[in-house]
């Protein structure tokens, strides 16, 4: 107990947490296929109230087609677009953003009834069900860092309504990545609101390992943001070469900006990293059975290499299919199923406690 006598552990908590981090994987496939579908500029303005009504009538869809006829986007893409054709494209932006403002109330009333339980005598029954003292803080960031993913999601779409067709790669990785971000931390925080707080004595090397991985996955996630932003997929689409070569030449002229930007570099970059998770999440699934180090951990780390292998096969055939709608989509799903596997896994190992008796080291070397 706390000394403000808040349980250690409330599993309405641990449930609604869970229940906001499968709204923001719905609204992370909901994204894919935005992108996939080029809807992500039909609304070309920002009303975070207003911008949840669609519009109702006539007039009201013509003045919105106008003002998208006025983008590049427009000229440049989609010249001679009907009005239903744009109803179509409209629609999945409108969607992306209606999620956004429903995972807000859904993550924000809640937040506000588990603070207002601390309110309550002490160890009484409302009282059993308030926040934990050491999620409040947590939560609070998780809200802010909420809100911020609207102001980003606003400035990545501002990246493309005047000189460009879609918006800047390096802006859709930072929107995704927060995304990412928020789902993690939500997974995070949910396990340890229906387990309540128990530091465990993860063995010598392993929590390293397990954070390291963890880190890969993420950084492989931004990398494909980078592959999808640029449309690095739609080129190169022999595997294992790279249209007959190791690496086809990259453009360079832009410098640095060229690891954001060249869609050479950024999907061999996007392969380089594949490679090492595949090599890194098999080695490390190995060590845990070979050595059997603690209770839970073999299972993760077995959980979490097959889905990186399987988001590996499935990245593959969605790049020499030239990533249709459904192939992409799903590879974007099973990003975030991976990133959540590693935040699971990372979470075991840090609470877990070494077995007494084991047939060999408890390092991984890591």
């Amino acid at each position: 107990m706390s000394r403000f006598g808040n349980p250690d552990r409330n599993r309405a908590v641990a449930v609604w947490l869970f229940a906001t981090a499968a709204l923001v994987f719905l609204m992370v496939v909901v994204g894919g296929i935005t992108r996939l579908t080029g809807s992500g500029l039909s609304i070309t303005e920002w009303k975070p109230i207003m911008g949840a009504i669609p519009p109702l009538n006539q007039a009201d869809w013509m003045d919105a087609f106008d003002k998208y006829r006025q983008i590049p986007q427009y000229a440049q893409v989609n010249a001679g677009m009907t009005l239903d054709e744009f109803k179509f494209i409209f629609f999945w932006e409108w969607s992306h953003r209606l999620l956004g403002r429903l995972i807000g109330l859904v993550f924000f009333l809640p937040l506000v009834v588990f603070l207002a339980l601390r309110a309550a005598p002490p160890l009484s029954r409302l009282h059993r069900h308030a926040l934990p003292d050491r999620l409040v803080w947590r939560c609070v960031m998780l809200l802010a860092l909420g809100g911020l993913q609207g102001l980003i999601g606003w400035w990545m779409v501002s990246s493309g309504l005047s000189e460009r067709v879609s918006v800047a790669p390096e802006r859709l990785a930072v929107h995704l990545g927060l995304a990412f971000i928020l789902f993690s931390a939500l997974i995070w925080t949910g396990l340890e609101a229906w387990n309540g707080e128990d530091h465990g004595r993860p063995p010598a090397g392993w929590a390293r390992g397990a954070a390291v991985l963890l880190g890969a996955v993420f950084l492989q996630c931004l990398l494909g943001a980078l592959v999808a932003g640029g449309k690095a997929g739609l080129v190169y689409t022999d595997w294992p070469l790279m249209n007959g070569a190791v690496l086809p030449p990259a453009d360079w002229s832009a410098g640095a900006g060229a690891f954001l930007h060249d869609q050479a570099l950024t999907q061999f970059n996007h392969r380089l990293v594949a490679y090492g998770l595949l090599i890194g999440a098999s080695l490390y699934a190995f060590q845990a059975w070979r050595w059997r180090v603690a209770e839970g951990m073999g299972f993760a780390a077995f959980t979490l290499a097959g889905a990186v292998w399987l988001q590996a096969v499935l990245g593959i055939v969605t790049l020499m299919h030239a990533v249709p709608l459904w192939l992409g989509v799903l590879h974007q799903a099973g990003a975030a199923i991976v990133l959540a596997l590693a935040t699971a896994n990372l979470w075991v190992v840090l609470r877990a406690q070494p077995r007494l008796f084991m047939s060999g080291p408890r390092s991984m070397g890591l």
